[in-house]
């Protein structure tokens, strides 16, 4: 009879109650739900940032978030933030006129300056703040009429011409135009 016992032992599993089973069943549940449980949380909680990212930092994220457009107040008669004529060039003209791009004549190139110049300034200017050829209006910035006069006298000068420099007008009167 000990050997059918034997062999009845080595065949049972650790469950050998009913009282066992109903405590096996009751993990088999509780053990897996706690586990997603503490996955989730460990996922889910702390601050997890990209490494080098700052998208979500206070500055980045109202960058964001500013207004696309904004209206800027200019007091038209503080001359002092006016542009002189060479800060002109290298803000807006200096990229096309530097180089010679889409035609531009090339700064200090008398050759190609000289025709332009007989013209007068008032035609340079005119073309200067309307746009002409490949060069937009303003040569595609933003910046007052003196402003731009001042960057055709400084372009034309350096190519020889004798233009003064535009004088900052009256309040309500129109730029002068030197000749």
């Amino acid at each position: 009879m000990s050997d059918s016992h034997d062999a009845h032992d080595a065949h049972e599993g650790p469950i050998k109650t009913p009282k066992q089973l109903v405590w096996a069943v009751i993990a088999s549940f509780v053990v897996p739900i706690l586990a997603i449980i503490l996955l989730t949380n460990y996922v889910a909680l702390g601050d997890k940032t990209g490494a080098g990212s700052k998208a979500m930092e206070a500055e980045a994220v109202a960058k964001r978030i500013a207004p696309v457009g904004r209206v800027e107040v200019k007091d038209a008669s503080d001359v002092s933030a006016l542009k002189t004529g060479e800060q002109v060039y290298q803000a807006a003209c200096g990229a096309c006129h530097g180089s010679g791009a889409a035609g531009a004549p090339k700064l200090a190139d008398a050759a190609a300056w000289a025709p332009r110049i007989k013209t007068g300034y008032d035609t340079l200017l005119n073309s200067a703040l309307k746009g002409k050829g490949a060069m937009g209006a303003q040569g595609g910035g933003d910046y007052a009429d003196v402003e731009i006069g001042r960057a055709v006298v400084y372009l034309a000068n350096q190519a020889g011409a004798k233009f003064a420099e535009p004088q900052v007008p009256a309040a309500a009167g129109a730029a002068s135009a030197p000749k």
